[in-house]
């Protein structure tokens, strides 16, 4: 029988099965009897909280090392952006206007998932939040052609699921904003930023501050639309008032299709 184990000590495995196996006593029925990796009433003290992070980075990291994800290209923008086949559903027409972009995000994902194929389709893999809108256009533009994409789902207080093209191998789950943040981050070689609100407005800032501030090394980042974020940062007024620096505006550019795009990242 074939054995992964390095060593001969008992796999952990086996004492979680013998536990559900026990006699039925008030010691062996008391919560301080569980085995501690089996007892999730313990795991989710607050006491806890650093074991919890740690398993959330180190989770994904051990998925993605055995998938051999090498490097990203993570999509940033808005849930609410509807497929141009549902433009009926935007609630306000600049939303349904903007569903231009969804189409670009899916013809972007194709053709880098497209590019990635030709050295394994391990390099430059689609990264997204896992939600529909914009990130649902990105995991399905990679599915559509033919590759796997991740998506990096949160638990959110309203009813959600990834949506349908995430690569179910690569669809991950976090409870803490900050280690989701790392993973998009930790092998993304470009940042494609599409419109959104406050998710994207945060993914955006947060990465464009590490990449200031020298904490990350300068990436292709990359806005879709200029109009719509000229519209809605004031950038030359931050620059005026010294709040930034003038090169500081170099640190991303503007696209407005999905071919221009492409050729920011793989010129």
């Amino acid at each position: 029988m074939n054995d992964p184990r390095t060593h001969a000590l008992r796999d952990s495995h086996q004492d979680v099965e013998t536990a559900r196996q026990i006699p039925d006593t008030p010691q062996t029925r008391s919560p301080s009897y569980r085995l501690a990796f089996a007892d999730d009433d313990f795991l989710c003290r607050d006491e806890l909280r650093p074991v919890r992070l740690q398993l959330e980075l180190l989770k994904p990291e051990m998925a993605m090392n055995e998938a051999q994800i090498k490097s990203t290209v993570v999509l940033f923008g808005g849930a609410r952006i509807p497929a141009p086949e549902q433009v009926h559903t935007a609630r306000t027409p600049t939303l349904a206007a903007l569903s231009k972009y969804y189409e670009e995000a899916r013809r972007f994902a194709y053709l880098v998932t497209e590019h990635s194929s030709k050295s394994g389709g391990r390099e430059n893999v689609i990264c997204t939040g896992g939600g529909p809108g914009v990130m649902e256009a990105g995991n399905r533009g990679a599915a559509e052609a033919g590759g796997v994409s991740i998506g990096l789902n949160i638990v959110l207080p309203h009813e959600q699921a990834p949506n349908e093209f995430v690569t179910p191998e690569l669809a991950f789950n976090f409870h803490y904003f900050a280690i989701r943040k790392m993973h998009f981050l930790m092998r993304a070689r470009a940042l494609v930023i599409f419109p959104g609100g406050f998710g994207t407005l945060d993914e955006m800032f947060e990465s464009l501050t590490l990449i200031q501030t020298k904490r990350m090394k300068p990436i292709p980042f990359l806005l879709f639309g200029r109009e719509f974020w000229e519209s809605v940062i004031n950038w030359e007024a931050l620059k005026e008032a010294g709040t930034i620096s003038p090169e500081d505006l170099d640190l991303f550019h503007y696209v407005e299709s999905a071919d221009e795009a492409l050729a920011m990242i793989n010129p």
